[in-house]
């Protein structure tokens, strides 16, 4: 597979879009929106992420065009303005930001690097990744293991539990540490938010999930919960719940509003995706529901206090971006002179095997002679491409992927049918394409064509 190519990618997160908006953008799991992706035209690969405040699709393409078109759809029940469409290097860059938690809605917060890794392998296990998007991926979360190992970015709450817990201590009414409260899910963001609530020592702490086991387990983990339950069972824990926090994976409400008509005033806070609770709920006369929007005030307030780590990561990821694009340089440049060795390999064979056998018609050969003959050919082969090796290379690094298409054009016959990625045309000017490309007429035959491209580009 090669690796040239170029990457678009979308984007419905937080920033832009409501609670509902990402809801209805991540209404398909990531198995079947890379799956569909793939089939779209001109799609060699495919990768998505959806976590509680985003869903994300990225594909690789040999047209920016063709990788546009097959995004256009992904979420179309979505406001335009909602969209956030990205070429090749925002692709790059955002993939970082995303993993160092500068895109999270609670900045620096560290679940998001293991989502993303989960939807990593995910793509892997459904064959989706090539090349460029694991390229592109694993730079991303080596950022984000850096930016947590080396700076400050991750320091104090970090997670939607504990904004959502925030949240509770400013707006419940009374100190939270009076409060009886319930955590329903016990995954992981169901673990933080019973964590968060324990550390703050509230009167009362319950834990529902659908799997009794796994609440209980969690309440043997976490000192400070005091009991756990079923989903079957959360009428009464409701009944009496001053704050109750939902982050269930469930597809349908958990917390229907008829499990809110006596239950007198209550805060819900909803940090789950889709959402767990109905928002019809929030009409009965001292119900509150809020959700992962009514979050922003206190994360703000998290931000103003990491701007010094984040300009850090910001610095870190502008080190790691050259990086990874002098990266997929190199790999663009080491294609062509793959192909241009293999092409001389060939040559060499056809030419070793006829001097060999024109030898052996004037007496026996000694494997010592045919070895001779082969050190020969090989070091003549060193010789002659070193020159145009390292033009190659040069020609990777600034860009002339003119030289680079010529090269590969003249040693791969299927050359012809790739095209030069939409990020790089403007640097190979036509003039300059048409005074540098070989002219394969005249005379010249595909055996010549090899030692014509040495001496071109050993004269560039």
């Amino acid at each position: 597979m090669r690796s040239a190519g170029v990457i678009s990618g979308v984007s419905v997160a937080h920033d832009r879009a409501s609670v509902q908006e990402i809801e209805t953008a991540s209404s398909d799991d990531v198995e079947t929106v890379v799956a569909t992706l793939l089939t779209r035209e001109g799609v060699t690969e495919a990768f998505s992420v959806q976590t509680c405040n985003r869903a994300e699709a990225y594909v690789v393409t040999d047209d920016a065009a063709d990788g546009r078109r097959a995004l256009e759809d992904f979420a179309p029940d979505v406001r335009d303005g909602s969209i956030r469409h990205m070429d090749h290097e925002e692709s790059l860059r955002h993939l970082m930001r995303v993993a160092a938690g500068l895109e999270s809605l609670v900045l620096g917060e560290d679940q998001i690097l293991g989502q993303l890794k989960t939807a990593t392998e995910a793509a892997r296990n459904a064959e989706s990744i090539g090349p460029m998007l694991e390229d592109a991926l694993m730079k991303a979360i080596h950022v984000g293991e850096r930016a947590r190992d080396e700076t400050a970015i991750n320091e104090g709450a970090v997670s939607l539990g504990s904004a959502a817990v925030n949240l509770a201590r400013a707006k419940l009414g009374h100190p939270i540490e009076e409060a009886r409260a319930l955590v329903v899910g016990a995954g992981e963001m169901g673990t933080l938010a019973a964590k968060a609530l324990a550390s703050v020592d509230v009167s009362e702490l319950v834990v529902a999930n659908r799997t009794v086991a796994h609440a209980e387990y969690l309440a043997r983990e976490v000192p400070g919960i005091d009991a756990a339950a079923g989903l079957d069972d959360i009428h009464e824990s409701l009944a009496t719940a001053d704050v109750v926090i939902t982050a269930t994976s469930s597809p349908t409400f958990v917390v229907e509003s008829a499990h809110l008509e006596t239950a007198g005033k209550t805060m819900l806070i909803d940090i789950a995706q889709p959402r767990d609770i109905d928002p019809a709920a929030g009409e009965f006369d001292g119900v509150s529901v809020h959700d992962i929007d009514d979050l922003e005030t206190v994360t703000d307030r998290t931000a103003a206090k990491r701007e010094a780590a984040a300009k850090q990561v910001e610095a870190m990821i502008d080190e790691e971006f050259d990086r990874l694009l002098a990266a997929y340089k190199r790999k663009r440049a080491d294609e062509a002179i793959s192909s241009m060795y293999e092409a001389a390999e060939l040559v060499k064979r056809r030419e070793v095997s006829t001097a060999i056998s024109k030898l052996e018609a004037q007496g026996d050969l000694t494997d010592e002679q045919r070895e001779t003959v082969e050190s020969l050919a090989d070091a003549l082969i060193g010789q002659l491409l070193s020159a145009p090796t390292k033009s190659l290379r040069d020609a990777a690094g600034d860009d002339d992927w003119t030289t680079i298409q010529t090269a590969m054009r003249l040693f791969d016959p299927g050359f012809d049918d790739y095209s030069m990625p939409d990020e790089l045309k403007s640097t190979a000017s036509t003039a300059d394409d048409e005074d540098r490309r070989p002219q394969r007429d005249g005379g010249v035959s595909d055996e010549e064509a090899p030692a014509r491209v040495v001496e071109q580009l050993s004269n560039d």
